[in-house]
């Protein structure tokens, strides 16, 4: 809406309210403290969920993908508060995009869409409909192109389901058409022109895109364990994470007729460029991240700093191009894997996404914004907060690499001029390459700091640089940054439920209300903890082929010295006194990548290799490295990570 018109609808609105002056950002319906669901500045839950109005609106998209010659449409179910609209009161709408609606069941109800005989939605996944409807929102949960009821094909990230989430905005705000199942037009007449987006994995990632395109009416985003780069989430520094993985995960959540859809996914598993792993036109096209600059939506940004499917680069590099465009922004940070915060801490998340949204899409003067900025769990379990994120105080501090002992480096000791030799062994896991990190094993180098004698503050982007001279064209290089300590810690590992440290419990708790199909209760969960002496803190790949560039392969020379840089996933812990920070350089890993193991022998420059650690204090200086041994069992480290070469960025 051009800013003439927003301010004249402003003035109009305050006009109308008679005693109450409207904000510039505020809806032309009524004021907040006029609308019948507020009161003390936040809404309550006065209207009946089992009464709402249950309906479907077809958006049509600038896009072809199944390639019928027609227009993709995709459709939305929403969800809406039906005493609200017989008032005139107009209400914002929370929604969900997502490919999972009917293919994969979630949470511990294993909830998928379902709908009546007049075709319309009898359930909707999840609390949000039940508790934020009754509240005056509407709900809505879009069907990604090519899935559950939607046209098209599937586009993993791409531009048709961008294009499918700024839709529902555009029309919301009357700038598109939408049409009923009934095949007639359907305007939101009922919307105040505000919208939020909220989901988790590839229900987070399409917030970030449609935000990405600056779309007017789009005021909040919540992304939770959420993709910014597709590149970063299927390439590791060049290394592939799977082969074929574009046309897996496209197939996985294909809700078309057998054949439909075969033609699209091919071009573009073709186009994603398995043979080279490297960055192109498929990527940029999916990388959300140089459009930071258009971001008018606030972003709560939730994610675990233990995430081994949506890794953490994939936050925290977006979270730094949004600090640097001043994007209002709050964020969450947990011990966890790939879980929701409606797994760990569903009574705080509740009420902090409850006030967000009625802070944003309600306008309400509820002070949240005034709250610290980030709020994180320590691996206690114990939670802080702080005034932003990474850590007030945190700067990349050079780590240089000694040669300790000859067998084991130091870490935070002088610079020395030897070389260290390791063999890519395909066969290693993790668990083995960081146990008893003191003796000898030809397949990896490590480097000890010196016993801590403070508490150590790790907040942001670990990067190395390691200086390397190979035998063949091309090895990977993975580089781990352990704690080496006895503590209680979240068990994200654990056996029970790999990769996200929660289970289920017996008890409920309800959060909204029900319907005889649509229940507002879920099982409750709790965290896992496991007393460890060995944790992997955080994990960086690099296929040392792309030292240059990741849009291009140049095959190293034997013989000749490069500099190739590791950026590690970001990370946030408190390592404490009395343990030691340990670095491991190891070649393939099979676990967490699908690299082309080459058996090169590689050889390490200490004087050349380095560590940027992002801190808020300097490691002790180290001439000769402890003495530190693990007694931890390898399946606690490695059952997580153990996957059948796929992930899909949900479950």
């Amino acid at each position: 809406m051009p800013r003439r018109s927003r301010l004249l609808a402003v003035f109009v609105a305050a006009v109308m309210a008679g005693l109450f002056a409207l904000t510039p950002t505020a809806s032309a319906a009524a004021a907040p403290s006029a609308l019948p669901y507020v009161k003390d500045n936040a809404t309550q839950p006065v209207y009946s969920y089992q009464n709402a109005i249950r309906e479907s609106v077809w958006l049509p998209i600038p896009f072809d993908s199944d390639r019928d010659g027609k227009q993709d449409r995709v459709r939305l179910d929403i969800v809406r508060p039906r005493e609200a609209a017989a008032a005139g009161v107009k209400v914002p709408m929370i929604f969900e995009a997502s490919p999972y609606w009917s293919c994969c069941a979630r949470g511990s109800k294993k909830q998928v869409k379902e709908y009546g005989s007049d075709g319309n939605l009898t359930l909707m996944p999840a609390f949000y409909d039940n508790y934020f409807v009754p509240r005056g929102y509407a709900f809505g949960g879009l069907d990604l192109t090519g899935t559950n009821k939607s046209g098209g094909c599937p586009d993993v990230g791409g531009p048709a389901e961008i294009a499918a989430g700024k839709a529902v905005v555009d029309w919301l705000n009357g700038r598109v058409p939408g049409y009923g199942l009934d095949g007639n037009l359907k305007k939101a007449d009922w919307s105040s022109g505000r919208a939020g987006m909220v989901g988790k994995s590839w229900d987070g990632t399409i917030p970030n895109g449609v935000a990405a395109t600056g779309v007017p009416g789009l005021e909040t985003i919540v992304p939770v364990s959420a993709i910014s780069s597709w590149y970063d989430y299927e390439r590791f520094g060049g290394v592939l994470r799977s082969p074929g993985y574009v046309d897996y995960l496209a197939n996985y959540v294909n809700g078309r007729p057998k054949g439909v859809c075969d033609a699209s996914i091919a071009a573009d598993q073709a186009a994603s460029d398995d043979s080279t792993g490297n960055y192109n036109a498929f990527w940029a096209a999916r990388d959300y991240r140089p459009s930071a600059n258009k971001v008018r939506a606030s972003v709560f940004v939730i994610h675990g700093i233990n995430d081994l499917n949506v890794t953490t680069s994939q936050f925290a590099t977006w979270w730094d191009d949004l600090a640097a465009r001043g994007v209002p922004r709050k964020i969450w940070l947990t011990q966890e894997g790939h879980i929701d915060p409606f797994e760990i801490r569903r009574a705080q998340w509740v009420d902090t996404v409850h006030r967000w949204f009625d802070y944003w899409l309600q306008k309400l003067p509820n002070g949240i914004m005034s709250e610290p900025m980030a709020s994180i769990e320590r691996p206690s379990g114990d939670w802080t907060t702080a005034s932003t994120w990474p850590a007030p105080g945190a700067v990349d501090r050079p780590v240089f690499l000694g040669s300790g002992g000859g067998t084991t480096g130091t870490l935070g000791g002088g610079i020395s001029a030897a070389v260290r030799t390791i063999t890519d062994d395909p066969t290693l896991t993790e668990s083995t390459g960081v146990a008893n990190p003191n003796q000898p094993l030809g397949s990896r180098a490590v480097f000890l700091s010196g016993t801590l004698t403070h508490d150590l503050r790790i907040s942001g982007i670990p990067r190395a640089n390691l200086r390397v001279k190979v035998n063949k064209p091309t090895t990977e290089l993975t580089v781990k940054l352990v704690d080496y300590g006895e503590q209680h810690r979240v068990d994200y590992l654990s056996t029970e439920n790999p990769g996200s440290g929660v289970h289920y419990l017996s008890t409920e708790s309800c959060w909204g209300e029900s319907t005889a199909i649509d229940t507002a209760c879920f099982n409750d969960d709790a965290e896992d903890f496991v007393d460890s002496d060995v944790d992997v803190l955080t994990r960086g790949y690099r296929d040392a082929a792309h030292y240059l560039s990741l849009r291009t392969v140049t095959p190293l020379q034997p013989g000749r010295w490069y500099n190739v840089p590791v950026s590690l996933d970001a990370y946030e812990t408190v390592v404490k006194a009395g343990h030691v920070l340990g670095m491991v350089v190891t070649a393939s890993d099979n676990e967490a990548t699908s690299p082309t193991s080459t058996g090169a022998t590689i050889q390490l420059s200490l004087a050349g290799s380095y560590l940027l650690l992002p801190s808020t204090s300097s490691l002790p200086f180290v001439a000769q490295p402890p003495q530190v041994r693990t007694t931890a069992k390898p399946e606690s480290l490695s059952a997580a990570i153990r996957h059948d070469r796929f992930q899909v960025p949900w479950s």
